[in-house]
Parts: structure tokens; sequence; C-alpha cells
């Protein structure tokens, strides 16, 4: 038996937690540069306001006045979600996070899910201060979808429990396929062609029929529907096969300079979570990217490659990502985006150290281990590689960040006396 606890609205949910004045109110959170609707409020909902909508169309509807909108805030999100992992670690046997704002639980062997994911919500709320929803099924695939019915349908009071077989045939005979997890347009149009539109037509097919079909990703999504697990919790999460980060920037850079601020506060980015993974690189991929929906500039997208001697050292990893940079780099063009990819992950462990390594393995670890240590006690820049600058001209656009309430103490909530 499955749970799936999801976090309603999420980014706004933790928005409001710190700012009760937005609680009631039509919130949205905007994308990187704050360019798209990633997160609304059920009352933003209700005023037509779609995910992925271009904030700067969506200003001109008439109303939207009353909207607020902030800047997405991912060190709030990701320190939040850590919070409601940590209640629900203290309920469960097992806890597996899906996504930032979703988590299966298990629920084998307890005398009543259905009380204990009411308890789970409200334990939720009241220490993370974040509302939630929890669907339960016999298989992941019917415990998401309960979720889906949970948060959509009031009647539920946040918990719906599709253990039963009866009231999973009910459900399932009123619910079109494409609300399945997993089945995606191009499986949803192969089974309209078979005359199947909801759940029940769907989960009645014979096995063969769906094997030929929608091969062995749709059969195991078939037997999922009608009870049989095919998809278990899994106690430790899959070894990354690549690390990136990519960004736009806020406006066009023309420079050489803030080139190689960008490229190295990138790299500086991806060090950190490749140690917080305890993975090394053994290869890197750098690009440089012109606007491509600019089409009147020149436009020019060159990458880069490669095999590094592998480590997790910041100052390796940005020295090689700034020779590669400043190969293709060319001027009179207006640069849009850069991106550091790092490749062929590996755990330190699975390889013998090298015998002429170009740094100091151990040297290298506790100056790692030093800088993390500072940046988790001080705040992210405390201490910094001098190439780097995270806080550039050309960073992305937040103008209406809120305060990182729980992972910068300069920003905590004060109370006044």
């Amino acid at each position: 038996m499955f749970g799936l606890i999801d976090g309603n609205a999420f980014y706004c949910s933790c928005e409001r937690a710190f700012a009760p004045k937005l609680r009631g109110k039509p919130l949205v959170v905007l994308s990187n540069n704050d360019g798209c609707i990633i997160a609304r409020t059920s009352e933003a909902k209700a005023l037509g306001l779609k995910m992925g909508e271009p904030w700067h169309l969506v200003q001109n509807k008439p109303g939207i006045e009353q909207v607020q909108w902030l800047s997405s805030n991912y060190e709030l999100y990701g320190d939040m979600s850590r919070r409601m992992y940590q209640v629900l670690e203290d309920i469960f046997p097992l806890v597996e996070p899906y996504s930032i704002d979703e988590m299966f639980l298990d629920l084998r062997g307890l005398p009543n899910a259905y009380a204990l994911s009411h308890k789970a919500r409200d334990l939720v709320r009241t220490i993370a201060k974040i509302p939630t929803c929890v669907g339960i099924g016999p298989t992941k695939t019917i415990a998401k979808l309960a979720n889906a019915i949970a948060k959509d349908q009031p009647n539920w009071h946040g918990v719906c429990d599709m253990s039963d077989p009866e009231v999973r045939h009910s459900i399932y005979m009123g619910t079109a396929l494409s609300e399945v997890w997993g089945m995606g347009p191009a499986s949803v149009e192969k089974a309209a062609k078979l005359g199947v539109f909801s759940i029940q037509d769907f989960v009645a097919l014979p096995t063969e029929e769906v094997r030929k079909v929608l091969t062995v990703v749709g059969l195991r999504t078939h037997a999922e529907l009608n009870g049989q697990s095919c998809l278990a919790l899994s106690l430790v999460p899959p070894q990354k096969k690549m690390l990136a980060c990519t960004r736009s920037f806020s406006r066009a850079v023309t420079t050489w300079e803030e080139i190689r601020q960008a490229v190295a506060t990138y790299a500086e980015t991806a060090a950190r979570r490749l140690r917080q993974a305890g993975l090394y690189a053994a290869g890197m991929q750098v690009f440089l990217q012109t606007n491509p929906f600019a089409p009147k500039d020149p436009q020019y997208s060159p990458q880069r490659t490669f095999g590094i001697e592998g480590t997790s050292d910041t100052r390796a990893l940005i020295a090689a990502a700034l020779r590669a940079a400043e190969r293709m780099w060319r001027p009179h063009f207006r640069y849009h985006k850069v991106g550091i990819i790092l490749l062929d992950l590996y755990s330190p462990q699975s390889v013998p150290p090298s015998l002429f390594p170009s740094r100091d393995p151990k040297r290298s670890a506790a100056l790692m281990k030093a800088m993390d240590a500072l940046g988790d006690r001080y705040g992210r820049g405390a201490v910094r590689i001098a190439a780097t600058a995270p806080e550039g001209s050309w960073n992305m656009k937040r103008s209406r960040l809120s305060p990182r309430y729980t992972t910068a103490a300069e920003e905590m909530l004060t109370v006044g006396v």
C-alpha cells in the first residue's frame, strides 16, 4: 500500500508560510528571469491564469492588478521541502521523495492508513506550514491518481483512498485516460484509436493488446492500474548520470569579463551540487548561446565536450570550464545563456585513486569541506573563488525575490520588542 503526499501550490504555499498577508489572495510565482507562471494558488486559477503563461502578456488582462506575484526563491523552497520530509519521516516507516513537493509513503502494515494520512497532513500544516493532499492506493500509479483527485475534489477532504476495488471502479469510469501518470499524449492517442478513452476502458483491455499497442511501459501502467504493483519504493536514489547548471541572463551580455564571471559562477554551483551528491565528474560540456528569439542578432551557439581529471574540486572545475569558454568566445555577439554540464559522474570509492593527481586529494577534500561548511553556516557566497561573481548584473532577473527566511540568518523573520 502506497501513499503520495503533495504540497498544494507548493511554491506559493512556501511564500504564504512567512507572509500571512498573501493568504486568501491570488498569488503566482514566476520562473527564472520573471518569465512564466510556474505556480499559482486556487484564487489565481479562478481568474483564468494558466501554468506556463508569459507574465508580460498576462499583465495586460483585465482584473490582473489584484494578483500578487513573486520571483522564484529556490533556496526557500528546497529548505521547506526538507522540513516537510523530516515531519513525514517521523510518521511513516519509509518516505521516498519524488519531486521537491511530492513524496511517496510506505503504508504497508499500518493499521489505519487513512487516519494516519490525515494526521500527516495536519502535522505538515502545523510544523512545516504547508497545506497538502494525500492519495492512497495499492500501487504508485493509483496513489498518484488518488492524490490528483484529492486535490481537485474538495469532498474528499484532502485524502483520497483508492485501496478499495469498488472505489477504483467508480472513479475509473468517469476519469479520462490522460489523467494517468505516465500516459502522455502519444499513448492516449494510440489508445483512442482502439476506442479507449476512460481509465476503465484501458484496464479492461487484454494485456496482449496493451503490449502490442503501448509496449512494455504501457503494459506496466496497465498492471499498476489493475492493482499489481510494479514500482517499488526506492530506498537509495539512483546515481545521477549528469549534472547541469544552465541559466539565461537577465540581459544580453557582450563582454568577455561578464561571460568569464558567469561561467566561473555556474561551475562553482555545479561543483557544490556534485559534492552534495558525493560524486566526482570525469567529463564536462560548456556552451555559449545567443538569443534564438532575437532574429535580428547574429546567431552563435558553440559548445565543447571534453574529459577532465576526475574531481569535485571547485577550483579544478572552474579552470577547465574557463579554458573551454575562452576558446569559444567571440566578440560582437550578444550572449543570452551559458551552461556547464558535468558528465561521467562516479563515486570516488568505485575507482582506484590516480597515481599522479594534479592536486593533493586529501588537501583538496579538506578545503572543499571547509568551504561548504562556511557556506552552510554563513550563507552562500561567504567564501568563494575570486573568479566568481554571484551578484553580477548579468544574473537572473528576480525583481520580487522574497527573503531566504530559513537559510540566511540576516534574512530571518524578527519579532519587534
